[in-house]
């Protein structure tokens, strides 16, 4: 059998040794790559899909509007090699002493560059996420369960972290709705047991970092995450219903809340109502009037400039307008001597101590002890990681494609992991990125991970000095604002889109979305159960694609994997042996085939001999070199190779006895190789 020549090679030999040089023609010189055009370099485009902040240039970097933005060649964030980025005095001189410490701290790779124009618009971002955090930190604390003070001791310490570790210019670390509703579900309203979810989830999540294992969160399909967070969004915002209604002792449980929340609608009390409404309408209007607002060009008169910077800013920090308008009506109310409105109360004044986590708890009959607590936690020590990890690379993820740069997966898991564990010693729970205060800092036109050091600081002086004020609050604009968050995370439109483009993903997505309602843990370990069975579904059954003719042409449409050897000879042999004029040959086309295990091979070889019994044989094609070299070192008995589909068929159709060898008869080990190593 013929087998033509492999074409040469560029790289490196065999050995790892240096490449190796393409043959130069005799009397003919190496072309020399053209010299560069002495004029000046052309300016690197700006960032893309953020909005910056009004009468400044589109990008944000020393060099305004020429184009000097934030980019990872640049900064040095996210997968880009130190090598790519602008050379600083080190990289010019001499190489790092400790390249580890290069790699390990993103930080010092944007540092050394960091300008007077990025401080001003890190500042102007750090500040716009301050007062879009605090109010939500309140608020998302009531969903967790737990004192309103502990969603503020949530949401520094991550933004901190973030800086220094973080490969994403635009995310922020700190409190959301999605992993206050799983802190609710597990950590079952302590503020012990919150700390401790939130050390334990971090050891795991720094843990996965530094074992590479964030390909682990490729396993949770889109169709559970949708369905996920489609139910929380309805949880959520129900559960806030009863705040906005003023209602008092509601159960938790969702259908339990459905039920007692219309039983008891005749008690709402019509100031809390009057003013929830209020501020939903007021939220709303102005996420409305901020997403259909004309940009203002810097060639605008300066009075247009001034009107888009105050209605801009008003739209990007509507939650603390609206907690501020709703604290000045309860603080008169209060002032004139009645309380129509139901108030957050006293908040404790001053910073969390800095301390170990309690690793157990003092209880009525005695002390819960460590394993105990971790018994209780359950699953949701696998849960809560793991989400907390999904939202924030996807979240990452969406915004370094949207302004053009890169991050490093892993390098995110080990930025999470040290956030909670560092965030647990100050009483934080659990917190991940937040996709609402990304895009606000990214609209804001942060530069830098530095933006959120002003926005830590800013939580740090809320606690330190108005904790005070934070008791004429009223739930109900707290319930608004969670509302107004977590609304827009339910998609309806995937139901109709899963139905147009692939029904089966409806199974896992009405899974998880409906046992959601019962349990968040529950929807969403069934849902990947059932994905993950769809999945080994695939791989057991794949598609196979059988042509009659002079040969039986077999050709899997995927890859070959252990769980489908039977399925494979089951379809071969049903077809091989039942057919009116069955053919003498089997050609199988490996040509999707990238990989095969010994459970394959073992399966391969029963076949030809179950073939052989019936006087027929089974030749390959199109076999790429890890399949060859496998099958080459089972020593398959008759094994036979054809490098095509067209010579194996070809040669199916010689006639056996005639003239000639067999086609099929079986091949070397010498014939399989390249023509070239037959020495």
């Amino acid at each position: 059998m013929r087998r033509e020549a492999p074409a040469p090679r560029l790289g490196t030999g065999g050995g790892g040794g240096s490449p190796r040089r393409l043959p130069r023609s005799p009397g003919r010189a190496a072309p020399r790559p053209p010299s560069p055009s002495p004029g000046p370099a052309s300016p690197r485009p700006a960032l893309r899909g953020v909005l910056p902040p009004p009468g400044r240039p589109e990008s944000c970097g020393p060099r305004g509007a020429s184009g000097g933005g934030w980019r990872p060649e640049a900064a040095g964030l996210g997968d880009a090699a130190p090598a790519m980025a602008a050379p600083g005095p080190r990289q010019r001189g001499q190489s790092c002493p400790c390249p580890g410490l290069w790699t390990g701290l993103p930080v010092l790779r944007w540092l050394p560059r960091y300008s007077l124009a990025w401080l001003q618009l890190d500042l102007i971002a750090g500040l716009t996420v301050g007062l879009t955090v605090v109010p939500q930190a309140l608020a998302y604390a009531e969903v967790a369960g737990l004192p309103l003070q502990y969603g503020l001791y949530s949401s520094f310490m991550g933004c901190f972290v973030y800086c220094f570790l973080g490969t994403a210019k635009d995310v922020t670390l700190g409190p959301t709705a999605i992993m206050s509703l799983l802190v609710s579900s597990y950590a079952f309203h302590e503020p012990v047991y919150a700390i401790l979810l939130a050390f334990l989830s971090g050891c795991i999540q720094l843990a996965m970092g530094l074992l590479h294992l964030g390909f682990l969160l490729d396993f949770i399909s889109c169709p559970v995450i949708k369905g996920f967070t489609s139910a929380a969004s309805i949880t959520i915002s129900f559960n806030q219903v009863k705040n906005i209604l003023g209602l008092q002792g509601i159960p938790r449980q969702f259908f339990l809340q459905v039920y007692e929340t219309l039983r008891r609608i005749g008690e709402t009390r019509a100031g809390d109502a009057v003013l929830g409404l209020a501020c939903l309408a007021a939220l709303a209007g102005l996420r409305v009037m901020k997403s259909r607002l004309p940009r203002a060009a810097p060639a605008e008169p300066l009075a247009v400039r001034v009107s888009y910077l105050i209605v801009w800013t008003s739209a990007t920090a509507c939650n603390a307008l609206v907690v501020l308008f709703a604290g000045l009506v309860a603080y008169s109310f209060q002032v004139m001597g009645s309380q129509p409105l139901t108030l957050t109360g006293s908040i404790p004044q001053g910073l969390p101590a800095f301390r170990l986590p309690r690793f157990s708890m003092a209880a009525p009959n005695g002390t819960v002890p460590f394993w105990s607590m971790v018994e209780d936690m359950g699953v949701g020590l696998a849960v809560v990681p793991l989400m907390g990890l999904l939202e924030t690379v996807a979240i990452a993820k969406a915004f370094a494609s949207q302004n053009d740069y890169r991050i490093d997966p892993n390098q995110e898991l080990l930025a999470m992991g040290f956030a909670n564990i560092l965030g647990s010693f100050v009483s934080s729970y659990p917190v991940t990125g937040s996709f609402g205060r990304t895009a606000v800092n990214a609209q804001s036109g942060v530069c830098t991970p530095a933006g959120g050091l002003v926005t830590g600081t800013l939580v740090l002086l809320s606690l330190a000095y108005l904790t005070s004020l934070f008791y004429y609050i009223p739930r109900a604009a707290l319930a608004a604002v969670i509302i107004s968050a977590v609304v827009p995370m339910f998609d309806a439109g995937i139901f109709r889109t899963l139905w147009r483009v692939k029904r089966l993903d409806l199974v896992p997505l009405c899974v998880t979305f409906l046992l959601c309602f019962w349990e968040v843990q529950y929807g969403i370990v069934a849902g990947v159960l059932v994905s993950g069975i769809l999945l080994l579904y695939s791989i057991a059954r794949p598609p196979i694609k059988v042509s009659e003719g002079d040969a039986l042409l077999v050709q899997p449409g995927s890859s070959l994997q252990f769980p489908a050897i039977e399925y494979l000879r089951d379809v071969v042999c049903s077809r091989a042996l039942t057919a009116a004029s069955p053919s003498r040959s089997i050609v199988l086309d490996c040509c999707h085939i990238s990989s095969i295990d010994y459970t394959v091979v073992a399966g391969l070889a029963e076949l030809q001999q179950e073939l052989r019994k019936h006087s027929l044989s089974l030749a390959f094609c199109s076999l790429q070199d890890p399949v060859l070299q496998v099958l080459l070192s089972a020593d398959l008995e008759g094994f036979q190779h054809f490098p095509s589909r067209e010579e194996a068929e070809r040669c199916g159709r010689v006639e056996p006895g005639g003239s000639g060898a067999d086609p099929f008869a079986s091949t070397s080990e010498s014939s399989l190789l390249p023509a070239g190593l037959i020495q």
